[in-house]
């Protein structure tokens, strides 16, 4: 069984900055493409942004480029989500997601195996 758990969450002001961690325990030497999405209440849960399974390919929800950054140290299975500038509509539980078995669009909920509980993310002005 694969256990995904999200840590870092918090409140934070408006312009501010927060990382996100996620650990995603699967077997040895497994390597699963992993992504973030995140949901406001009242509203679909979303996508905010994915990372392949080397680090060589990352995707992002146009609401968060150029702010927002993903990245993974595989050694510690471990991926990170670097949210900079943070805005007042980011507000939201965060969801980590796992793909281990040939996702084709990172982008969707669908291409997803295994999700984590979530973590609250609060932006104050």
């Amino acid at each position: 069984q694969v256990h995904v758990a999200e840590s870092g969450g918090g409140l934070v002001q408006a312009g501010n900055s927060l990382r996100l961690s996620c650990t995603a325990s699967g077997p040895p030497g497994s390597r699963p493409a992993m992504g973030w999405f995140r949901q406001a209440p009242g509203k679909e849960r979303e996508f905010v942004a994915a990372i392949s399974w080397n680090g060589d390919a990352t995707y992002y929800a146009d609401s968060v480029k150029g702010r927002f950054a993903i990245s993974r140290e595989n050694d510690k299975n471990t991926v990170y989500l670097q949210m900079n500038s943070l805005k007042r509509e980011d507000t939201a539980v965060y969801y980590c997601a796992a793909a281990y078995y040939g996702p084709t669009n990172l982008m969707v909920r669908q291409s997803y195996d295994y999700w984590g509980q979530g973590t609250q993310v609060t932006v104050s002005s």
